[in-house]
């Protein structure tokens, strides 16, 4: 736990620092596999939903990806208080991504973005909104968005699996392959909850995810 706490840290001196940090030194300390699937869907036409765990750096990945000609959407939760919200969103605006905001219009912008051929990031651990699916997580039953697999299946776009991990003094991420979308999106989302699985196993000191996640966390 204590690794984790000291991993989140991280992520907040990184993400306080990220605008003034020189791209060229980010960069150079910044390695990726998979970018390949990313680069597929641009090439398609279709955009593609990034699904993430809330592990590692991501806000750098982010950064990363918007220099290599990556249009990057990300969905951000309406955070308490409203300046914190602000805050990221700002930031995030800095850094040349587009900001949506987890409210009720929230699908239709996403669409809008993955028909103009984006890059959508959905953080995907934890059913922030409610209404969400029944999984299996880690062993337990609990429920995760549905949305990443709902919208990949009726768009037919790609959904990837994707982490930025903290390497060093660097940043490694990982994309996986599209998942396979001809089940229905309580399958697709079991089978995008097994692939989230093995990316945090990759780092689990590296997992931010504190809140309540599953009905024992509220026993």
């Amino acid at each position: 736990m204590r690794e984790a706490f000291v991993s989140y840290a991280r992520y907040w001196m990184e993400s306080l620092r990220l605008p003034k940090m020189p791209p060229a030194d980010v960069d150079a300390a910044f390695t990726i596999e998979g970018f390949e699937h990313i680069q597929a869907a641009m090439d398609a036409g279709t955009g593609a939903i990034l699904a993430l765990p809330h592990v590692g750096g991501w806000e750098v990945g982010g950064s990363w990806l918007v220099r290599q000609g990556v249009s990057l959407s990300v969905v951000v939760e309406a955070l308490k208080p409203p300046e914190l919200f602000q805050w990221f969103a700002e930031l995030r605006k800095s850094q040349g991504m587009t900001v949506i905001p987890l409210t009720k219009s929230a699908g239709v912008s996403v669409v809008r973005a993955l028909r103009a051929n984006r890059i959508v990031a959905l953080v995907s651990d934890r059913d922030i909104a409610g209404g969400g699916v029944e999984v299996d997580f880690f062993g337990e039953r609990t429920s995760l968005p549905a949305g990443p697999a709902a919208l990949a299946s009726r768009l037919g776009v790609p959904l990837l699996p994707t982490a930025v991990y903290f390497k060093g003094a660097g940043h490694h991420a990982v994309v996986r392959p599209p998942l396979p979308l001809d089940g229905d999106p309580t399958a697709i989302t079991q089978a995008l909850a097994h692939e989230l699985e093995d990316l945090i196993r990759a780092a689990p000191e590296q997992w931010h995810l504190f809140q309540p996640n599953w009905p024992s966390d509220r026993s």
